[in-house]
């Protein structure tokens, strides 16, 4: 396609993107906006080098376009909300404005990132609030999709709440907490199970925690209660990772109680996720964290985002001019111009979305209510516009902005409004007909 432009004189006609998405993960009414930082710094460095030239050629690409590609760098306009944004369906979470030549190069990489990452942390957030204010770990590196998705999606987990992740890399590139535990081999290599606690806690004294059902749960906890006692490590940790989580805890925090470890946490795992932490907290489970691996990272109860990039206006003589898409399927129908978005608040609570086309007139709002603009300019000129951001800084705000939401959002009985302009809704309905 982007040959096809230059070849056809399409090349340097601007063009407006949007990317939305139009349903969020398992039926919830909003989602985590995440990737960003991914994307921009993909934008600012891209380029295409003699061995991608030298590919390209090969299938069959003409010379004209890869002197293009020779010199290429992307000089559009990015518009994007923040990331750790709550994002709801059929809104703009960013705008593109580029020669349309560079807007279709940029679409495949754009919604690849921004499609695993927003779905890893809208996963990720939907178990931290079902575990309650109990600590929640990323687990998931041995069953993701491959290395790239193990590490991507530990920094969107910790983006949607989770406390630590066991990446390591991940740690190392983006100054998250690590946090991991031993496996069932470290007892099996050893003597005795006694033996294997002794060595873990000698090593690691301040932040053992030792999984007690490689053989048996109760055995296996009162070889933790002897370890710790002699080392006198009083908040340690103990893992469980199969049977029956509910009972096995309550029995464990009673026990832990009673030798006077009442400090030393009860950490659970097993193919975790938002359903299954909810049911244990429900049914009187007595749990310090859940370590969530592959229901996390897979995202399996709903593994798509559907993030999508449809052209919505292009420009003639300076002149922004709308276009549409069309479809039997009438969800599929865009919401045609270059717009922008504001969330409407009553104090720190967010009542609604509105969509006005770029240069209308905003409608003045009761005294009570507030507008904030949502899409700002990130990138221009080939350079981003907004600072760098770490993961703890993003995921301060994604729980801030969790906060801002009505309490029956959280669990998808309330549908969160988007009012259209009435502008808008007119223009909508006109090209619709055409």
């Amino acid at each position: 396609m982007a040959q096809g432009y230059l070849n056809e004189s399409f090349a340097d006609t601007i063009c407006y993107f949007d990317v939305f998405f139009r349903r969020a993960p398992d039926d919830g009414a909003f989602a985590i906006f995440a990737g960003l930082e991914d994307i921009l710094n993909f934008v600012e460095n891209w380029h295409f080098d003699e061995s991608d030239i030298t590919f390209l050629r090969q299938k069959g690409f003409g010379e004209k376009f890869l002197n293009f590609l020779k010199n290429f760098k992307f000089c559009g306009e990015i518009y994007a909300l923040d990331e750790g944004s709550v994002i709801f369906a059929n809104e703009p979470v960013m705008i593109i404005k580029a020669r349309a030549i560079e807007a279709q190069l940029l679409e495949t990489f754009l919604l690849c990132t921004l499609n695993h990452q927003s779905l890893i942390a809208t996963k990720a957030n939907r178990i931290v609030r079902a575990a309650k204010g109990k600590s929640v770990l990323e687990f998931g590196a041995r069953r993701a999709h491959g290395s790239e998705a193990a590490l991507k999606g530990a920094r969107a987990a910790m983006i949607g709440g989770c406390l630590a992740t066991s990446n390591t890399l991940a740690s190392k590139l983006y100054g998250v907490k690590a946090s991991g535990t031993m496996a069932h081999s470290w007892v099996q290599m050893f003597e005795n199970e006694y033996e294997a606690f002794k060595a873990f806690v000698k090593l690691y004294p301040e932040n053992a925690t030792l999984l007690i059902d490689t053989y048996d749960c109760f055995f296996g906890l009162e070889n933790a209660i002897r370890v710790f006692k002699e080392f006198g490590v009083e908040n340690g940790a103990v893992r469980v990772d199969s049977g029956d989580l509910c009972g096995l805890s309550i029995r464990i925090r009673q026990r832990l109680d009673e030798v006077g470890l009442k400090e030393c946490k009860v950490i659970v795992s097993n193919s975790l996720d938002e359903k299954s932490i909810e049911a244990l907290l429900k049914n009187g489970a007595k749990i310090d964290g859940f370590g969530v691996g592959e229901r996390l990272i897979t995202a399996s109860s709903d593994a798509i985002f559907s993030c999508v990039y449809k052209l919505v206006a292009v420009e003639n003589e300076g002149e922004v001019c709308p276009k549409i898409k069309i479809s039997q399927d009438a969800y599929k129908m865009t919401t045609p111009h270059f717009k922008r978005l504001f969330r409407i608040y009553e104090g720190k609570k967010a009542l609604y979305d509105e969509l006005v086309i770029y240069d209308e007139k905003l409608e003045t709002l009761p005294s009570n209510l507030r507008r904030e603009e949502l899409l700002k300019c990130v990138f221009k000129e080939g350079k981003r516009l907004c600072k760098d951001k770490s993961v703890e800084e993003i995921a301060t705000f994604a729980k801030a902005q969790i906060l801002s939401l009505d309490e029956d959002l959280l669990d998808s009985k309330k549908a969160y409004e988007l009012k259209l302009s009435s502008s808008l809704k007119k223009l909508k309905e006109k090209l619709s007909q055409i």
